[in-house]
């Protein structure tokens, strides 16, 4: 897979893109990455990339001629085939691990983080083939989640986990929340692991975890249960979380 991020700031992108899994990612030659200045690409003395808004109003606008080139001026694939392009904004479609598999099958990502008020709408129009958002809040800029959105998708690319395993059981690729997990000691300052996790029957652990996943989802986010295909036995846990949890209201 190759990533172009267009940035004003890719000396942001520097540590990112050379520790832990992005570094490994690289080294195996797994993925490129590379993070752009679209200010490279204005063609004015001062290389101004934004101005004020017509019609008026606080703050400026990116201009669309620097990143229009930018995204022109990379390297073409060698199929020719469009890349997908990303434009980073409160605006877009809310990102999840659905998201992050569906770009995880693309050959070529190119992220367009933002700055100051916003794009000029011809870029959202005539450039970009998606405007993706991580959350209704705000931030400074797109750079941190184009690393969000960077680090999501590349770990899912295959040979770039130790564990190809590890991806698949995560929070939100079942479409759950992930399990509890334990390591070593078997008991730490009178805390011990549940005994089904050390008792070697691998039948009994996987229906434990499918419990604690379920149970953990329904208590935490149970938005994610709508539309899940569940088990009669799913159900039936589900249903007896419920009545205790009602019991224990009107015990309030």
């Amino acid at each position: 897979m190759r990533i172009d991020v267009l940035t004003l700031f890719p000396e942001m992108f520097e540590s990112v893109f050379q520790a832990s899994i992005l570094g490994k990612a690289r080294e195996k030659e797994l993925v490129r990455l590379q993070a752009v200045n679209f200010r490279d690409y204005a063609e004015n003395k001062h290389n101004t990339v934004d101005d004020y808004p017509y019609g008026g109003g606080g703050g400026m606008v990116l201009k669309p001629d620097p990143i229009f080139r930018a995204v022109e001026a990379l390297e073409p694939p060698e199929d020719g085939a469009r890349p997908r392009v990303l434009l980073l904004c409160p605006q877009g479609r809310r990102y999840d691990q659905r998201f992050a598999e569906e770009l995880s099958g693309e050959k070529h990502l190119v992220l367009i983080c933002g700055h100051y008020e916003g794009y000029d709408e011809r870029i959202r129009e005539h450039l970009v083939t998606d405007e993706v958002s991580i959350g209704d809040y705000v931030l400074t800029g797109g750079e941190i989640p184009a690393m969000a959105i960077i680090d999501s998708v590349v770990r899912l690319l295959p040979g770039v986990l130790g564990n190809e395993q590890s991806a698949v059981t995560d929070s939100f690729s079942t479409g759950l929340l992930e399990y509890p997990q334990y390591t070593r000691p078997a008991e730490f300052r009178g805390w011990a692991v549940p005994d089904v996790l050390i008792s070697g029957h691998h039948a009994n652990i996987e229906k434990w975890r499918r419990q604690q996943s379920l149970e953990r989802t329904w208590k935490r986010r149970p938005d994610l249960l709508e539309g899940q295909e569940l088990s009669k036995q799913d159900r039936e846990l589900l249903d007896r979380l419920e009545r205790e949890r009602q019991a224990s209201q009107q015990q309030q």
